[in-house]
C-alpha cells in the first residue's frame, strides 16, 4: 500500500478531501486489524488494505478521514460505543457513496434512508429499534473509532483532549472549504449532505433541553437580568420577576411520538415549571383534528389519554390559537411531516422534532430543536 500514491489520486477525485487529509497523519501499522482513527491520525493495517482494489483503498482512507474530521470520537459522549460506531459508519458511507470517484467494498454498511441525518440522530433512530447491544457487530471495517493513546473505545476523553481535537478539525474544515471554493467547477462542489454536516460541525445546534429552557423562560418585556440559579449550568435565563408566561403546547398524536420521547419531553417541561411557577402551559393534542386543552403543572404526574391516530395537520392548532388566544409562545412536538399554515403566526413558535423527522431547513417558520439524547 502506497499512501502517497493514494493521496495523489485523491487530489484528482476531490480537492476538498485531499486538502483535509493534509491535517491528518496517515500511519501504516499492524497494531490494528483493519483501519481506524484516533481523532487525529488515520491508521491502516497493510494486510487489510491489500485485500482491496486501489479504488476501494481510497474509499477506506476517506472513510477514516471523515470519522476524524466530523469528530465522531469526541461527539460520542455517553453513547454505546458499538451502536455509535454503526451510526457514524452509516453517515460517512452515505457521503462516500454520493461522491463521484469514490467507492467502498460491497460489504460496507449502508442505509440511504437515514444517512443524511447527523450521527446523533442516526444513533437515536437505531437505538429506538431496541437492538441487543451485546450482539451488535460492525460490518466491513469493524470498530474503527479508537480514542487517543490506544485506549478502548469506551474511554472518556478529557475536556482538554476534546477541545484540542475540535479546534484542530475546525481549522482543517475551514481551509479545505476555502480551497474547494477556489477550485475548478468540476471538483468544486460537495455532496449536499456533506455541506449540511459540515455546517452542523462548525456551528452545532443547541441541545434541545437547553433550547427548551431558554425558550420558555425568556419574556418579551424583560432581558435585563439573569436567574443566577442556572448560570452554573450555562443556562442564561431571564429572571422573570414580572408577569406570567403563557405557553400553548401541542403533541402530534398521529403516531409520530413514542412514549419514551413524550416522557422525556414532559419531564423536562415539569422541571421548568418547578423552577418557574409563573410559566403557564396548556396542552393540546392534534392529528388531523385538534383536542384539548388540558392544564399542565408541577402536580401533573401523568397526562390525559391523548386522542389521535389519523393524518398529520398542524393547521388546526394554529387556527384555534389565532381565533381564541394569543400565547406568549407555542411549542409543537412532532416529526414535522404534515401540513403547515401558509402564514407564520405572530407569536414565537418552537418545533421539537423527533429523530428521523423533517429536516430543520424544511420547517417554514419558528425555531427548531432536534429531540436527541
Amino acid at each position: 500500500m502506497d499512501l502517497s500514491l493514494l493521496l495523489f489520486h485523491l487530489r484528482n477525485v476531490s480537492p476538498f478531501f485531499a486538502s483535509l487529509a493534509l491535517f491528518a497523519e496517515s500511519v501504516i501499522t499492524e497494531d490494528i486489524e483493519t483501519a481506524a482513527t484516533d481523532g487525529r491520525r488515520l491508521l491502516f493495517n497493510p494486510k487489510f488494505m491489500a485485500q482491496h482494489t486501489p479504488a476501494e483503498q481510497l474509499g477506506v482512507l476517506v472513510h477514516e478521514l471523515l470519522h476524524a474530521a466530523l469528530r465522531h470520537i469526541i461527539r460520542r459522549q455517553g453513547a454505546h460505543p458499538v451502536l455509535w460506531n454503526i451510526a457514524a459508519d452509516i453517515v460517512v458511507n452515505g457521503i462516500i457513496f454520493q461522491t463521484e470517484g469514490l467507492t467502498l467494498p460491497k460489504s460496507a454498511l449502508r442505509n440511504d434512508k437515514i444517512s443524511n441525518f447527523t450521527v446523533e440522530e442516526v444513533y437515536e433512530i437505531l437505538r429506538s429499534r431496541n437492538p441487543k447491544l451485546e450482539d451488535l457487530e460492525i460490518q466491513f471495517i469493524g470498530s474503527d473509532l479508537v480514542p487517543p493513546d490506544r485506549k478502548d473505545a469506551s474511554t472518556v476523553l478529557s475536556s482538554e483532549e476534546i477541545s484540542t481535537i475540535r479546534d484542530h478539525w475546525n481549522a482543517a474544515l475551514a481551509q479545505a472549504a476555502t480551497i474547494t471554493r477556489m477550485g475548478s467547477a468540476t471538483h468544486g462542489n460537495l455532496p449536499e449532505n456533506l455541506q449540511r454536516l459540515l455546517a452542523e460541525v462548525t456551528d452545532p445546534p443547541l441541545d434541545w433541553r437547553t433550547l427548551l429552557w431558554r425558550y420558555l423562560t425568556r419574556t418579551p418585556w424583560d432581558f435585563t437580568s439573569y436567574d443566577r440559579r442556572f448560570i452554573g449550568d450555562e443556562l442564561y435565563l431571564d429572571a422573570m420577576d414580572g408577569e406570567s408566561v403563557s405557553v400553548a403546547l401541542c403533541i402530534d398524536t398521529s403516531g409520530s411520538i413514542d412514549d419514551e420521547t413524550l416522557g422525556r419531553f414532559l419531564n423536562e417541561l415539569r422541571g421548568i415549571l418547578r423552577a418557574y411557577p409563573k410559566v403557564e402551559v396548556q396542552l393540546y393534542a392534534c392529528d388531523a383534528k385538534l383536542h384539548g386543552p388540558w392544564a399542565i403543572d408541577i402536580e401533573s404526574e401523568g397526562i390525559p389519554k391523548l386522542p389521535g391516530g389519523g393524518g398529520t395537520d398542524f393547521r388546526p392548532f394554529f387556527k384555534h390559537l389565532d381565533k381564541t388566544t394569543t400565547p406568549d409562545a407555542a411549542i409543537y412536538l412532532t416529526d414535522g411531516f404534515g401540513d403547515f399554515p401558509k402564514q407564520a403566526p405572530k407569536y414565537p413558535t418552537l418545533w421539537a422534532i423527533t429523530p428521523g423527522g423533517l429536516a430543520s431547513s424544511a420547517i417554514p417558520f419558528g425555531e427548531v430543536a432536534r429531540m436527541l439524547n
